[in-house]
């Protein structure tokens, strides 16, 4: 039904969204206040480095979202999408991704998509040089 043109385009107009959502989730970073905010949340306030794990889990999304949204090292990117969301989902969520928590967990199912099928059409990783 559908050509390997076309699934590859598929494949490469989600990859391109899901790596939109997170630079946008990512972007967080560059606000002081917002992960000065994130480092008082139970789960890290206690830790002498938890304003650190927050910077590094922002910094993961956005360097995740780049390389995603361009289709480059996107079997890495996938890895580092999978590694962070899992860390949110049962770390900082609830683990509970069949109610509270699917946010995470649908970004890790997405990571997996990538990590095994690559960037599809239009991905750096796709070009010859």
């Amino acid at each position: 039904m559908f050509s390997q043109s076309n699934k590859e385009k598929t494949l490469a107009i989600v990859r391109i969204i899901t790596g939109l959502l997170m630079i946008y989730h990512g972007f967080e970073v560059f606000d002081a206040k917002l992960m000065t905010d994130y480092a008082q949340w139970d789960m890290f306030k206690n830790l002498s480095l938890g304003l650190i794990m927050v910077y590094i889990g922002k910094s993961s999304e956005l360097i995740a979202g780049i390389l995603l949204m361009i289709g480059l090292w996107t079997r890495i990117a996938s890895i580092i999408l999978i590694l962070t969301m899992t860390y949110i989902l049962f770390f900082i969520g609830n683990g509970k991704f069949w109610y509270e928590d699917q946010h995470p967990f649908l970004f890790i199912l997405l990571g997996f998509i990538y990590l095994f099928n690559g960037a599809g059409a239009w991905g750096i990783d796709k070009k010859e040089f």
